[in-house]
């Protein structure tokens, strides 16, 4: 392997732009994970870029498996609405409006 590879990047650690709880989503610049630990504001933390996730997302939205995901970095939680928000993933599943958690498989890309 060459010698100046790092590491997969899959799990990376980055300053918390907020309290987060494990689980939490967050934003940091054009990176996108989900917390793996608790943290304090500016306290480094373990974050997840990939897989699938159930995570709050915008009530009164329902979802069709496959559709774009986006974080709002505002309110803290997946949406369908791009317009102002960042691209993360795509619905694991169909989600009724009601549905106040979704499932969304994290790609891993970098956002714009």
């Amino acid at each position: 392997m060459a010698r100046n590879f790092v590491q997969p990047g899959e799990t990376i650690t980055l300053p918390a732009p907020r309290a987060l709880t494990s689980g939490q989503g967050f934003l940091v610049g054009a990176l996108f994970a989900v917390a793996l630990a608790a943290a304090a504001i500016g306290a480094r933390v373990e974050g997840r870029r990939v897989g699938v996730w159930d995570l709050t997302k915008t009530a009164g939205e329902a979802w069709t498996a496959g559709q774009r995901i986006y974080w709002d970095n505002t309110a803290f939680r997946v949406t369908t609405t791009a317009a102002g928000n960042t691209l993360i993933g795509a619905a694991a599943q169909a989600h009724a409006s009601a549905d106040v958690i979704g499932r969304v498989v994290l790609t891993g890309q970098i956002s714009a």
